[in-house]
């Protein structure tokens, strides 16, 4: 018991350590890793949980695929040479201002129904495997799951056309598909 407590201050202290490292870094690079450390902490919570799919999409897609694509973009664009941008004089009051607030509230909520938290219940060997995940997917959320399907292929589809767009005479016009080499 006692090293549950250990072991989940720890990767809390790892987790908050890295949150706030990716926000007060001044380098992009520094708060993408930071990012991935922050990832891989709460993948772990999820292991730790008992949901090892969810703690393996959370390490392929976020902390592979997305930071990667995080660091390609930083670099490719690089924003490490950009000058700093300018402050807005009356935005660090308010997020103080909020911060201060939403600590109060959870303060207040643990010490007011601090007694009504019901202790982690251990969930069955089958919950959050690729197959509970899949039966579920596409039993129960085979609508939502398609339409999102849908929409990212229209997504990708608009990128596409956006991306093709042309000078002609000072004005730009999308470009039509033509095979490579064709003009």
């Amino acid at each position: 018991m006692i090293a549950d407590y250990i072991l989940f201050f720890g990767l809390s202290i790892v987790a908050i350590a890295s949150a706030l490292g990716m926000l007060i870094s001044k380098s992009a690079i520094y708060s993408a890793l930071n990012l991935i450390l922050n990832f891989l902490t709460v993948a772990i919570f999820y292991l730790w949980l008992g949901a090892p799919f969810i703690a393996l999409t959370q390490v392929t897609v976020y902390a592979g695929a997305i930071m990667v694509l995080f660091l390609f973009v930083i670099m490719l664009l690089g924003i490490e040479q950009l000058g700093k941008a300018p402050s807005i004089p009356w935005q660090r009051p308010i997020a103080i201002i909020l911060g201060l607030i939403l600590i109060f509230e959870a303060g207040y909520l643990m010490i007011t129904r601090g007694n009504e938290l019901n202790p982690m219940q251990v969930s069955s060997s089958a919950f959050g495997s690729p197959k509970a995940v899949g039966l579920l997917l596409f039993n129960e959320y085979l609508l939502p799951f398609e339409a999102i399907s849908v929409l990212l292929l229209a997504s990708m589809i608009g990128v596409i056309i956006l991306s093709h767009r042309i000078k002609n005479g000072g004005e730009e016009r999308p470009k039509p598909f033509s095979m490579e080499g064709e003009e």
